[in-house]
């Protein structure tokens, strides 16, 4: 059985971006620098992002020279990076709703509301990651 292609399942990814349909090298390279974009357009548009990158600034090497276990170095770590992770997510739910429209809306501020509170819950994470290795020996 073959794998459907996009034509099969009603959709025309040429239709839907000038930017689809671009293979190999040259989609990795535009990923490349369409994501780079995002982190600049994020680091100077977003005061969340660029006061959680300075906390990344600080925390990364503090984990790196900390005498703890290889383990629980690399959950430091990915836990500082989760949380870049979900605010760059909630800044774009904020971008398209914003968007969107500018109006005060429920679903729009439930939209903002719950990308929030996953910042918040990335953030609980880091310091109950950073507790279990510092306190427990992880």
């Amino acid at each position: 059985m073959r794998e459907p292609t996009p034509n099969d399942l009603g959709l025309d990814p040429a239709r839907e971006s000038p930017y689809k349909g671009k293979t190999g090298l040259r989609r990795v390279w535009n990923a490349f620098n369409y994501s780079i974009a995002g982190l600049k357009a994020a680091y100077l548009c977003e005061d969340a992002f660029r006061q959680e990158v300075w906390l990344a600034v600080l925390l990364i090497p503090t984990a790196l020279l900390l005498p703890v276990p290889w383990l629980g170095r690399g959950l430091m770590i990915a836990s500082v990076l989760l949380v870049l992770v979900v605010e760059l997510l909630n800044s774009a739910v904020e971008a398209v709703v914003d968007r969107v429209s500018l109006e005060n809306h429920r679903l729009a501020k439930r939209a903002k509301d719950l990308g929030s509170a996953a910042v918040l819950v990335s953030l609980l994470l880091v310091a109950a990651v950073w507790a279990c290795v510092l306190i427990g020996g992880a």
